[in-house]
């Protein structure tokens, strides 16, 4: 079948022709009279399969060509071209071109332009590009509304497109500091505080699996102290039996760590939402998060916390990614912004060929 190149986009308009790419082959743009409207990446497809001839005039265009001069119109065209094919080919999956704050719309497997909304909203970037994870926040959110989900397709130097997931989650556990009478004193020791008292080991546990044993001596991380100190269960002395209250310990464990502030006040709203937290140094993250008691239960995520405006490299968010889905734990960018912390999921995801997927 020929198709005309008019401005940034092909014409195809013997009608049966159309009506064949249409509706058979979900392609292009329906033409008042007949034929339909191809946008460059379709276009672009259909000639490198053999399917179209694209004329510029009387003069025919060669695949090389046509890439070459799509190129020219459309920016990152060769990542929009690579990600839509693997999509189309690839994966069996009808997607269209997109403008505005996305570039593609995908549809579920089996699901056609004529009879269904797209499933996702996807941007295709390379892996060098840099992810505002602002951006993608809010992005989320404005397709979760429409009760679409957001993708990134992410495109590596050799061509493989690697898709990201992305979701807003809203953590919950079963864990609330109970009502059990008592309090504890720890030491300050560099970076960490020491209980000593055995009772009152058994009571941090008791009041919400707090802290860890080890020789001896309960050891609390400087977060679950500034935490167990505004909720005045713990006091704090230095080796000078110097007492610390919250606004100095915050102070000083300001000074042993970089961004405390954003660290402790997601620490204290994982606590808030019924989590237990421990440390996450082991899984590259953080906090590791449990939803209820850490001996009966695995871990149920890892948590990052970071500043609302940060941007990232894709090659950071790939490793974070692939390790937490090796372990089986669920990564979330806890993202800061004054008081307020919302949660970001980077799933790994392959859109494939099962239904609604």
């Amino acid at each position: 079948m020929k198709g005309e190149l008019i401005d940034d986009y092909v014409t195809v308009r013997d009608q049966t022709d159309g009506n064949r790419l249409y509706g058979k082959g979900n392609y292009g743009y329906p033409r008042r009279g007949g034929g339909v409207d191809l946008d460059l990446l379709e276009a672009n497809l259909l000639v490198e399969i053999g399917k179209l001839e694209v004329f510029d005039g009387d003069r025919k265009l060669s695949f090389e060509e046509l890439f070459m001069l799509s190129s020219s119109m459309i920016e990152d065209f060769d990542i929009l071209y690579i990600t839509y094919r693997d999509i189309r080919l690839g994966r069996g999956l009808v997607v269209k071109q997109e403008t505005g704050n996305y570039d593609l719309s995908v549809f579920g497997a089996g699901k056609r332009q004529t009879n269904s909304r797209p499933a996702y909203m996807l941007r295709a970037v390379s892996e060098r590009s840099v992810l505002d994870a602002s951006e993608s926040l809010e992005g989320t959110k404005e397709t979760n509304e429409k009760r679409k989900n957001l993708l990134y397709g992410v495109v590596d130097e050799e061509g493989d497109v690697t898709y990201y997931k992305l979701h807003v989650k809203d953590p919950a556990g079963k864990v609330f500091p109970t009502d059990i009478r008592g309090n504890a004193e720890g030491v300050l020791i560099s970076d960490r505080v020491f209980v000593f008292d055995q009772d009152q080991c058994n009571f941090l546990r008791e009041y919400g699996f707090f802290g860890k044993m080890i020789n001896g001596a309960y050891q609390l991380s400087l977060a679950e102290s500034c935490y167990l100190i505004g909720k005045g269960r713990l006091t704090v002395r230095d080796m000078d039996a110097k007492e610390y209250d919250y606004d100095e310990l915050f102070d000083y464990s300001s000074a042993q760590q970089d961004e405390f502030d954003n660290r402790l006040k997601v620490y204290t709203d994982l606590r808030e939402r019924g989590l237990v937290v421990k440390a996450g140094f082991k899984y590259g993250t953080h906090f590791r998060v449990y939803q209820d008691n850490p001996d009966d239960c695995h871990a149920r995520f890892l948590v990052h916390a970071v500043p609302y405006e940060i941007t990232k490299l894709w090659p950071d968010i790939s490793r974070t990614v692939r390790l937490s889905g090796g372990v089986k734990k669920e990564i979330l960018f806890a993202m800061v912004k004054g008081n307020s912390i919302q949660y970001l999921e980077f799933e790994w995801y392959k859109p494939g060929l099962v239904p609604g997927k």
